[in-house]
């Protein structure tokens, strides 16, 4: 049972290391050896990884790995991926070798818009206020100034501020809707920044000119960017589609209906969706960007006509088949851990230090790809066969098989159905 403990963001790593076996675990020092195995022997980078959050205690590994032959825009990209999940990767590659040989990947990046908002209360005359924000406006862009300079200098900047009446949602409810270009920030901080500032000017000059009582409840930017637009497609030859025994036609037929079913049923949509961020959330962790923020965004985008639907589309036309997803995405490129973190710093060299822009592309595509390869599988031999064989080496890990009985069994299961009852059942015939 949890205890309270009073003072603990003051104690030492080692100190809130000892509090933490002590108070929660049965073998202190063998929870204690779990965690500070992980700790880097260089104490400068440990320090590093120490300050990014509060109260850290030890690192957390997640795999970074890496996806070949990615043609996107007739470039070639080996994209880097942080995730956990087994045949993701595998996956993404596979789409990736797929399409090379098929024109590859084309992209687009439709508009880069962010939004933010003040949120407030107003009791007052609409058209008063209404008249007050178009004299104040200029007022409130100008008194922005001291923030907004040096990104006016690389061409970035706040785009415009509209006052909005939500009253028939919610009583009194108003907001100031802004839209901002960041570049290669994804420029949170920025943002709210220039918020924060939009408030101050608008409460104070309501005031001077004794305005009913204007209520700043909170600014903050949003992270639904419906604006911030990015278009990742492949097409090709019904005929090009054909593979080993896969007839191309068949293929092409099922694989429009499945993104069909996906559209128009949220069940499989989700599922549908959570295949196509398996990819790009795999990429935004290994660059440094805040997937959390995507995912909201995405899902939201998903849902943006009334009912939660499919990313991505797909349609045969005149004996061509297209693929595509538009999906919106903030990303940055510089700030944050973009310039801290040391692998996310080689993975941005990586991908030969993209723009912003450039970035939101190899992401869109990430997520595209790993979408076709989930689909593809599907609608041909089942999720399971290709899944459950990589899933295969985490069974053997479970059970601490050693190098010999891992040879043994994936040899078996190459021509043999993986389950994880399968798996076991070798494991223990071996050792018997």
């Amino acid at each position: 049972m949890a205890t309270i403990v009073s003072g603990f963001s003051k104690l030492s790593k080692e100190q809130k290391v000892d509090w933490l076996v002590n108070n929660h675990f049965s073998n202190a020092t063998n929870a204690k050896q779990t965690l500070t195995q992980y700790w880097n022997e260089d104490e400068k980078l440990q320090q590093l990884h120490d300050e990014f959050i509060e109260n850290t205690i030890t690192n957390y590994y997640l795999p970074f790995g890496v996806a070949p032959n990615f043609v996107i825009n007739d470039k070639v990209y080996t994209i880097p991926m942080t995730i956990e999940e087994s045949s993701v990767v595998a996956a993404a590659s596979k789409a990736a070798k797929f399409w090379q040989s098929r024109g590859g990947f084309k992209t687009q990046v439709i508009s880069t818009t962010k939004i933010g908002q003040v949120h407030f209360m107003f009791e007052g005359e609409k058209d008063q206020l209404f008249s007050f924000f178009d004299h104040i406006k200029p007022k409130l862009i100008q008194d922005a100034k001291p923030i907004t300079k040096n990104m006016e200098k690389r061409g970035g900047g706040i785009l415009d501020i509209k006052l909005i009446d939500k009253t028939v949602d919610l009583d009194h409810y108003y907001q100031l809707h802004a839209t901002f270009e960041t570049l290669d920030a994804m420029g949170a901080n920025f943002i709210n920044s220039c918020l924060e500032q939009f408030a101050k000017t608008f409460k104070a000059e309501a005031e001077k000119q004794q305005l009913v009582p204007v209520e700043i409840i909170m600014s903050i930017l949003s992270n639904y960017v419906p604006e911030c637009l990015v278009r990742a497609e492949v097409s090709c030859k019904v005929e090009e589609l054909a593979e080993k025994d896969i007839n191309p036609n068949t293929f092409a037929e099922k694989f429009v209906q499945a993104v069909k079913i996906a559209e128009i049923e949220p069940y499989r949509a989700v599922t549908h969706n959570k295949g196509v961020m398996n990819g790009i959330d795999a990429v935004i962790l290994a660059t440094g960007n805040d997937f959390r923020a995507v995912e909201a965004g995405v899902h939201a985008y998903a849902s943006k006509d009334g009912k939660y639907s499919s990313l991505t589309h797909a349609k045969i036309e005149n004996g061509i088949f297209s693929f595509w997803i538009e999906i919106p995405l903030a990303l940055g490129t510089v700030g944050g851990l973009t310039s801290l973190h040391p692998l996310v710093k080689l993975a941005l060299k990586q991908l030969d230090n993209p723009t912003a822009k450039e970035l939101m592309q190899i992401v869109a595509v990430a997520g595209l790809a790993q979408n076709f390869a989930a689909l593809r599988s599907l609608t041909t031999t089942g999720i399971q066969e290709g899944h459950m064989k990589m899933h295969l080496m985490n069974i053997l890990n479970q059970y601490e098989a050693t190098t010999k009985e891992k040879e043994i069994i994936i040899n078996h299961f190459k021509q043999n159905t993986v389950s994880h009852s399968a798996v076991v059942e070798q494991i223990e015939k071996l050792r018997a």
